[in-house]
């Protein structure tokens, strides 16, 4: 599969190492251009790519969304239609400024998202793990991390589980973009921590 990459920062970059050795085909792009990417895709090898954002969008079948969420009006919105769009993103109000409809738990960062890319079909994931912490591990493994995901299309998000399994991780659905979403947001249970598969499921249903 070929995956695009947006924001190739600690998330990004993380993820782009485990597609890479799962054998997928990856372009990596940040805000400063390709030019700055030359050590990651040297240190990624075969089968890495640098490229504009732009370009990252278009490259890939799935394309994930992994930069700072006060900038997601920037993200392309040509070369996503119908592809699945992995939203990685948090929103930090002391980070990212105030949005009314966030603060006021009108919608989720997600939803926004989506509305920004209508033809896209959007997931939430990767959003609530410790990268410097959590390895992937084997299916079956009694300590495997699992990893909550939320959205609106159900193949959309059987092509997203099979992905974090490849990497290594346990898939959790915790629903549709609004009502999952909010449940693996900052502040939630389930949000950083990096929980073995059945108290990741437990958090969530409480």
């Amino acid at each position: 599969m070929r995956i695009g990459i947006i924001g190739a920062g600690h998330i990004g970059g993380t993820l782009a190492r485990h597609f890479i050795d799962a054998g997928h085909e990856v372009a990596v792009s940040n805000s400063r251009g390709p030019e700055t990417l030359a050590g990651l895709v040297e240190e990624l090898g075969r089968g890495a790519h640098a490229m504009t954002a732009a370009e990252a969008a278009r490259f890939g079948d799935v394309v994930v969304v992994s930069v700072p969420f006060g900038h997601y009006r920037e993200l392309p919105t040509e070369g996503v239609e119908g592809k699945v769009v992995i939203d990685t993103n948090n929103f930090y109000p002391q980070r990212d400024g105030h949005f009314e409809e966030l603060d006021g738990d009108r919608t989720t960062s997600s939803e926004l998202l989506q509305a920004h890319v209508p033809g896209a079909r959007v997931v939430k994931a990767f959003n609530a793990i410790v990268w410097t912490r959590d390895a992937g591990r084997p299916a079956g493994e009694v300590d495997r991390v699992g990893i909550p995901i939320s959205g609106d299309d159900e193949q959309a998000k059987q092509t997203v589980a099979e992905l974090i399994d490849q990497i290594g991780f346990d898939v959790v659905d915790a629903g549709t973009l609004a009502e999952g979403g909010r449940k693996h947001q900052p502040g939630a249970a389930a949000y950083t921590e990096g929980l073995p598969t059945g108290e990741l499921r437990a958090r969530l249903a409480s």
